[in-house]
Formats: C-alpha cells, sequence, structure tokens
C-alpha cells in the first residue's frame, strides 16, 4: 500500500481526505483494505458500488446467479445489455468501469460448509448480501472461527435490517441474535413476497457506511446494536443485541459440550 497518493488519487478521493474522521490514514487503510461481498443482488449492488467508488483496494464478490431482467427493478449494479452473464462478471465491469484501481475478484460460486472458510480466508471483513437463510449461518460459523468481522443485512418488502458482528470483542455473532431459522411462512424471500427496488439501495448503502467506518476506524460502529428501517412508514429504530451465554457458535469457551460437538 502506497504512503502517498497520486494526483488522480487525491482528486478520486479529496471528499473522504477532507473529512477529519477519515482523512489520508483512513483513505489508506481503504486502499489496503480486502473485503468480500457475498450477493452481487439487490443488498450487493450498491454495496459493491460504493466500496468500489471508496477505492476499497480489494473487493471479492461471491455469487453463482446470471443477470435476469426481473432483477433489474433492485440490482442497479447491473444492466439490461447484460441479461444473461453471470452475476460476479457484470459487477466488476460495472465496478471497473466506475474506479479502474481497485482489483475486484469474481467467485463464481454458492457458499456452502466445504468452502466457506476458504472463500472468506484472504478477507477481514464479509458482507452477507444473500438472500438465503442456511448461507448467513454458514457465513457467521466461518467468520467466527477465522476471526473475520461480518456486517450483515436483510430485506424484505417494506423493511430491511443490518448490523455488525464482532464477538470476539465480546459482542453477539448472528446466531446469538438469530438462533433458529425462521419457520416456514414467517419470512418472505424477495421472489415470495416482492421488494420495494429503492430499500435495497437504503440498505445496501448503509451496509457500505458501516464497512468503510469499520476499515477507516471512524465513528460508533453497529456492533452490538440492530438498525432495521421500515420504509413504510418512514421511520427508523436501533435496538440493542447481546451476546447469548451459551451459543454453540460463539462462546465455546464457556460452552465446552458445544466446542466438542
Amino acid at each position: 500500500m502506497s504512503e502517498t497518493f497520486t494526483a488522480g488519487e487525491l482528486e478520486r478521493y479529496a471528499r473522504h481526505i477532507i473529512m477529519r474522521e477519515i482523512g489520508g490514514p483512513g483513505q489508506r487503510r481503504l486502499q489496503g483494505a480486502k473485503v468480500l461481498v457475498v450477493g452481487a443482488g439487490g443488498l450487493g449492488s450498491p454495496a459493491l458500488i460504493y466500496l468500489a467508488a471508496a477505492g476499497v483496494g480489494t473487493i471479492g464478490i461471491v455469487d453463482d446467479d446470471v443477470v435476469s431482467l426481473s432483477n433489474l427493478q433492485r440490482q442497479i449494479i447491473h444492466a439490461t445489455a447484460r441479461v444473461g452473464a453471470p452475476k460476479v462478471e457484470s459487477a466488476k465491469g460495472a465496478m471497473h468501469a466506475l474506479n479502474p484501481h481497485v482489483v475486484v475478484r469474481p467467485h463464481r460460486t454458492r457458499v456452502t460448509e466445504e468452502n466457506a472458510e476458504a472463500l472468506i480466508k484472504p478477507y477481514r471483513l464479509i458482507i452477507d448480501g444473500s438472500d438465503n437463510i442456511e448461507t448467513r449461518y454458514i457465513l457467521n460459523r466461518a467468520c467466527v472461527a477465522r476471526g473475520a468481522t461480518l456486517i450483515s443485512a436483510a430485506i424484505t418488502q417494506w423493511e430491511g435490517q443490518v448490523s455488525v458482528f464482532k464477538p470476539w470483542e465480546d459482542e453477539p455473532c448472528y446466531a446469538c441474535v438469530f438462533p433458529e431459522p425462521p419457520r416456514e411462512g414467517q419470512a418472505l424471500s424477495c421472489a415470495a413476497g416482492g421488494v420495494l427496488g429503492p430499500l435495497a439501495g437504503v440498505m445496501g448503502s448503509m451496509i457500505a457506511v458501516e464497512a468503510i467506518k469499520d476499515i477507516a476506524l471512524s465513528g460508533r460502529p453497529l456492533k452490538g446494536r440492530m438498525l432495521v428501517y421500515n420504509a413504510l412508514d418512514g421511520e427508523s429504530r436501533t435496538f440493542e443485541v447481546e451476546k447469548r451465554k451459551g451459543c454453540p457458535v460463539c462462546d465455546v469457551k464457556r460452552n465446552p459440550q458445544a466446542a466438542a460437538g
């Protein structure tokens, strides 16, 4: 990571560099950061665009899907001309068109128990923008084992939520907050229940904000807290979430039975 900025970089990142909470040191941390985004869909689209614009040095993208016409109502990183293309390649092209200086690593695959550890190993910050409940739990377990920061968000219809998980700082992991998956019919997928297009933009942008804060060591992150936004009522609320004693994922030291299992 260079200790100095080129003239082009100074101009490109000027609005960050002049901010007291980011400045030159924070921007250099962004350039040296490695972030993995799981899902190049509604949440991943704005997160990826803003992370690339911010100059995050290396950005990995995990997605096994292709662009479809129904995606374009909310997945703004893609385009009509790229319908049928792999989402990771479509996203990579859009990110490089915006900022050719960032390294984009496409991983055209689905997160599984078998590949999660290898996927996240090169990265220190993982963003979960997936629309799959199983993926969320797999990523959480892998991040806890690796000691990687996890930023997780979800949306459905008119409502979204986002939180930052760092259980090694005596904060909860995802499984502390959601110890069990929702029962059938409790949580509607976007395909089943629909979703407001701009809501994906709002929550995906919040993901990017939390990631930039974490990397640049700025402000107060949403760790130990969850922000919920209701677009229909125009309301947001933030509430505290606690580490769960006996959590089989992150409380293994106090739960030797879980560790042995």
